[in-house]
């Protein structure tokens, strides 16, 4: 999981020098500027589409689309496994073969990035099928065993118009598996945020705490105590993360000195806000609180020239913005005891009825006594 954001060059050993050990042009301020712009603009579009997306899906309460929650116990043993994962890939990288590696990762990113952008915009292009469109049904079953011991293991319905969405990505999954154009690269890493912000869901505000928490540790030191973070961003070319050309004024589409950011600096700050869907004032609080953050990360990384773990200001800030106005509203216990129900938890369901026929006879009530 790369969770830092930096601006080395693809294939350098040293800021400035490439590989073969010419100098490369300094980039210019509007170029840093451009890049750096472009990310921040990235970074915000699957969040807040994601969001959106999250809510839509909850309000129809459909199971097989309902995200799924993390609980308190799995944010704990997140920043746990991705380091063990991020150490895994570093010891990969230094035993074994660099381009099999990538081989094989870039294989199975292949098939991962074009179902997820498949899914990112199906309901964009929903809009631009004609009314007599011939959009058939279709259903993918494999089951196991027979008669009453049959059991499910795939069951996946689909239409024509998503068969018409894979093909569209399939062809920027070929364009990504020969090129890898960091085009190709920013569609697969927007998609893969988009879906992990929509899908993945915390129920409560404490749980969020307890994955950001783990993950400003795991930020911080994978990135300033050993050079693991950076090596791996470096190395790894898979779309697991979001790039922009510095130099893309002077060298166009063909521009090779990228800045970066990782996946994990967009998806889990996102899944944090998708929180109190009935009020606004908290999720753009957020929203504010993110762009300061990374506005942050990014004026103290061109400082010092150094690759920075963006959840160490990401962190703060969304934490920090959204209690501050809960203190300014008096709502601090509200919102740390705020926990919002899971539709497919048929408890939840039976117990959110409850609670909305005791509401209904208590006003029949009230009006009978006026």
């Amino acid at each position: 999981m790369d969770s830092a954001l930096s601006d080395p060059h693809n294939g350098s050993s040293e800021a400035g020098t490439p590989a073969n050990g010419t100098t490369r042009p300094p980039s210019t301020p509007e170029g840093i500027a451009l890049a750096y712009g472009s990310l921040l603009l990235m970074a915000l579009l699957p969040i807040f589409f994601g969001a959106l997306r999250s809510v839509r899906c909850a309000r129809g309460k459909s199971s097989s689309d309902m995200p799924e929650t993390i609980t308190s116990r799995d944010a704990a043993r997140f920043p746990i496994i991705a380091s063990c994962t991020l150490l895994g890939l570093y010891l990969f990288f230094k035993l074994f073969s660099q381009e099999y590696i990538n081989l094989l990762l870039s294989m199975y990113f292949f098939v991962l990035g074009i179902l997820a952008l498949s899914h990112t915009i199906s309901p964009f292009m929903n809009k631009f099928f004609p009314a007599n469109f011939p959009n058939r049904q279709y259903q993918l079953l494999f089951t196991q065993g027979s008669g009453e011991n049959k059991e499910e293991i795939i069951n996946y319905e689909f239409d024509t118009k998503d068969l018409v969405c894979l093909g569209l990505s399939s062809v920027v999954g070929v364009w990504y598996l020969l090129r890898k154009h960091w085009i190709a690269n920013n569609l697969f890493g927007l998609a893969f945020s988009l879906n992990g912000v929509e899908l993945l869901h915390l129920n409560n505000v404490s749980t969020g705490c307890i994955l950001l928490g783990g993950l400003f540790i795991y930020d911080i030191f994978w990135v300033f105590g050993t050079n693991v973070m950076v090596t791996v961003a470096k190395s790894f070319e898979a779309p697991i993360k979001l790039v922009f050309p510095q130099d893309l004024l002077e060298k166009g589409l063909e521009a090779d000195n990228f800045a970066m950011l990782g996946l994990g600096d967009i998806v889990i700050p996102g899944n944090c806000w998708d929180l109190k869907k009935n009020t606004h004032t908290y999720f753009y609080t957020s929203f504010a609180a993110y762009i300061f953050g990374l506005g942050l990360t990014i004026f103290i990384m061109h400082i010092f020239k150094h690759a920075q773990p963006a959840l160490l200001y990401l962190v703060p800030a969304c934490i920090g913005f959204p209690v501050l106005v809960a203190l300014v509203k008096g709502e601090v216990a509200e919102m740390f005891s705020y926990e919002e129900s899971n539709p497919k938890d048929p408890a939840a369901v039976t117990e959110s009825k409850e609670e909305s026929t005791e509401a209904s006879a208590s006003k029949r009530l009230e009006k009978k006594e006026k």
